[in-house]
Order: structure tokens, then C-alpha cells, then sequence
């Protein structure tokens, strides 16, 4: 099948080499012509363990176009993988979604074969049926359902491991109101092997938004029961290894610490709560989930003050930069919140993170950035942001360590040492 693939950031790119190792011929479609260029040549445009080499084994089925119009015409299916970014209210931005429903319309209007309109983006339960839908019945002037075919397809993809996520996925989420959509992705999925589940286009848009909720619910919990096990001097490590035997609760996401931040928890969780509040409902514990998070890492600050009183002048040091390991992605990132707190301290911030620094500097052009995690080392403290597995390497002796992440090297060998949850 020919599948245009609008998009060309982490889900369009991971999702489009994904399906032409798969066997489609693929026309990724952006307005970023540097990432189109690295995309034909074989190369990601994004950092993604596994990518290069999927996009490079699958050069003969990947093209690329700047014309989304021509793309929609060419092709047979087209993925929907715009962002949605947030509004100051937590709301989505839907902007780009509505660009390219526009586009995908004018596209549709001279063409008779039947095109499946797939949403891929996150987007609050109802915005399919009440923007893309319009919006492109309105532009083709052909009907959805009769003479084109929509559905919604959320991802679940882990940056760091989104290329296993998608060939060995828990399961397919399909959203659509009508059966020859469905037979169509189902037949795109089946060669994987994995749990197809089938439901309405706004069941599987709230599907994505309750699993992601539940999974920051489950981490802003661990942090608060770690909070209350390092005043009573419990290890919240044992505790949570504990809880998480139980089957119908599940060990995962359950390591107490500084939080969670990246492209997709924090947004959809205020983007749930925003959504919720426009139909008058109050989604009161995932507000208290975002309160525990936003809260979380500068409990870093507290235990650094009760070493170090006064930071003006002081040299701290960061190590961790990303939001995450095995990934150069700083939204969100934890270490954000705390640098803030530190320069306004007056303090002289020095940091190492092993990919995400480039990154930084476009935040924090003005701290300093080591050349390697032992540089770090020599400041007046140094705290853990990002528990990259090179850390657990370091001789941490003599070092004034304010762990975020349990980096266990660290707790057995620094001269002054705090956890944050333990």
C-alpha cells in the first residue's frame, strides 16, 4: 500500500519507517526540507535507537514531498502525525491538525479511490468528529464514512525504545465509525502479531489520554509514598518492589524520585484536565498529580540548602540534562525547574548530560557545560537529574550528591549523600 506519512517528528518518523519495514511504500510529508533530505538519505531526523538503520534498510520504499496535496493524491492511506503542542490553559493547540485536514481535503476533492484518513496525533476525545471530519468534508465536498474512510490510531511509543514499542507493541488501538476503515488498518497491523483492539474514534482518542494519565498518576504516587518512606526511614525501593508483586497493580512506573517530564505526560495530563473542565467535569487527582510533579524536584533544593545554606557564588553541579536516558529530549525535563531555582540562587551552574547539551544551550546559553560527567564532580555539590547508566561508573568519593534518580554508585560512594525519596 502507498501511505503518506504527514509529519516528521518522533511519531511520523518512527511510524513511517515502522511501516515500510513493513512492506508500504511511504512518502513522508513535512515542511522541514533539511529533515526530508535526512530521511531519504537514510538517516533519522530525530534521535531514536534502531532509526537510522530502519530508514536506511528501507531507502527503496521511502520518499519524501513538501506537497501534501500531491502526497494525498499519490497515496492510499495517510497518517495524521502534526504536533499538539499546549495552550497557556493546558488545552491542545490544534492548528496544525486543522492545516493539514485542509490540505488532506483539497487532496481528496479529484480523487475517486477510496482514501483512509488516519489521526495519529494526540488529540482530546471529540476532535476528530468535530474538526478533522468537517474540515475535510468541507474541502473534498465528499462525505466521510461513504466516499473516504477516517479512524484514529494513537501511539504508545517510549522514546528510547520506540522502534521495539511499535514491532512488539502491547497493543494496536483502533478508533473508526466505519467497517471498511477498520478491515483496511487492521489488515496494515496484522503482519505484527500483536492485540488488535478495535472501538469508536473517540474511545481510542481517550484511550491514549487515560493511559498516559494513569502512568504519571502511578509515578506522582511512588513520589509521595517515597516522600513520606525517607521521613520515616523506609527504603521506598523495597516497599515498591513490594507493591509491585501484586499483579493487579504491576511493578512499572513506580521508581520514586524527582518526576516525570517529556513530550507527552505533562501535556496530556494538563490537556485531560483542561479538556474535562470544558464539559464541566473536575479531574481532581490528576490535578494533585501535576501539583506532586511540578512540586517533586525542587525537594532537590531543600536537601541541597541543609548542606550548603547560602548557593551565591557556589558551584553546582548538574549531571543529567535530558528528560530521560537514551534520549537528547529536554522537554519537560526535570532539570529545568531546578536550574531555574540555582541561577536565581546566584549559584554557578556546570553541566553533563552524554547527549542532550546541544539541546541545552539553546535554553541556557550562559551556564557551563563539562566535557565529561567526572568534570562535574569537582563543584560544591553536584545533583542527579537523569540516571544515565554511564553514572553508575563514576567514583563518586568526597562529592556532595543530591540524587534524583537513585543513581546507586553514587549512594555507596559519595562523601555526603541524600536521595530524594530514600
Amino acid at each position: 500500500m502507498k501511505i503518506s506519512v504527514i509529519g516528521t517528528g518522533y511519531v511520523g518518523s518512527v511510524t513511517g519507517a515502522g511501516l515500510a519495514d513493513l512492506g508500504h511504500h511511504i512518502i513522508f510529508v513535512g515542511r522541514d526540507q533539511k529533515k526530508l533530505d535526512l530521511i531519504q538519505s537514510g538517516k533519522s531526523p530525530i534521535f531514536e535507537k534502531g532509526l537510522d538503520e530502519l530508514l536506511a534498510k528501507n531507502r527503496d520504499r521511502i520518499s519524501t514531498s513538501t506537497d501534501m496535496v500531491s502526497a494525498i493524491r499519490e497515496s492510499e492511506l495517510c497518517f495524521i502525525c502534526v504536533g499538539t503542542p499546549s495552550n497557556a490553559d493546558g488545552s491542545i493547540d490544534l492548528q496544525q491538525v486543522r492545516d493539514v485536514s485542509v490540505s488532506i481535503g483539497k487532496g481528496l476533492d479529484s480523487d475517486d479511490q477510496y482514501h483512509t484518513i488516519v489521526v495519529k496525533s494526540t488529540v482530546f476525545p471529540g476532535t476528530t468528529e468535530g474538526l478533522v471530519i468537517p474540515v475535510i468534508e468541507r474541502e473534498s465536498g465528499k462525505t466521510a464514512g461513504i466516499d473516504w474512510g477516517i479512524a484514529s490510531n494513537p501511539e504508545f511509543l517510549k522514546e528510547g525504545c520506540a522502534i521495539e514499542d511499535f514491532f512488539q507493541a502491547d497493543r494496536v488501538i483502533i478508533g473508526t465509525n466505519d467497517q471498511k476503515s477498520r478491515h483496511i488498518m487492521e489488515s496494515i497491523y496484522e503482519p505484527l502479531k500483536v492485540p488488535i483492539y478495535t472501538t469508536s474514534i473517540r474511545t481510542a482518542e481517550m484511550i491514549k489520554y487515560a493511559s498516559n494519565a494513569f502512568l504519571a498518576t502511578k509515578i506522582s504516587y511512588a513520589n509521595e509514598i517515597g516522600n513520606l518512606c525517607k521521613r520515616l526511614d523506609i527504603d521506598t525501593r523495597d516497599v515498591f518492589t513490594g507493591v509491585g508483586m501484586d499483579h493487579r497493580i504491576g511493578p512499572d512506573f513506580f521508581r520514586s524520585g524527582i518526576g516525570f517530564g517529556g513530550s507527552c505526560f505533562p501535556k496530556d495530563v494538563r490537556a485531560l484536565i483542561a479538556g474535562a473542565r470544558s464539559v464541566g467535569i473536575d479531574l481532581s487527582i490528576l490535578a494533585s498529580v501535576l501539583k506532586v510533579n511540578e512540586s517533586q524536584p525542587l525537594r532537590m533544593l531543600s536537601f541541597l540548602h541543609a548542606k550548603i545554606p547560602a548557593l551565591h557564588g557556589k558551584t553546582i553541579g548538574v549531571l543529567g540534562l535530558a528528560f530521560k536516558p537514551d534520549t537528547d529530549d529536554i522537554r519537560e525535563s526535570r532539570a529545568i525547574p531546578v536550574i531555574d531555582s540555582l541561577i536565581r540562587e546566584g549559584a554557578e551552574v556546570v553541566a553533563y548530560d552524554p547527549m542532550a547539551m546541544d539541546n541545552f544551550r539553546g535554553l541556557y546559553p550562559n551556564i557551563r557545560y563539562a566535557k565529561t560527567a567526572e568534570e562535574v564532580l569537582s563543584s560544591d555539590a553536584v545533583l542527579i537529574i537523569t540516571e544515565w547508566p554511564e553514572f553508575e561508573n563514576i567514583d563518586y568519593t568526597g562529592t556532595v550528591v543530591i540524587d534524583g534518580r537513585r543513581v546507586d554508585a553514587a549512594e555507596r560512594s559519595a562523601g555526603w549523600y541524600q536521595g530524594v525519596c530514600w
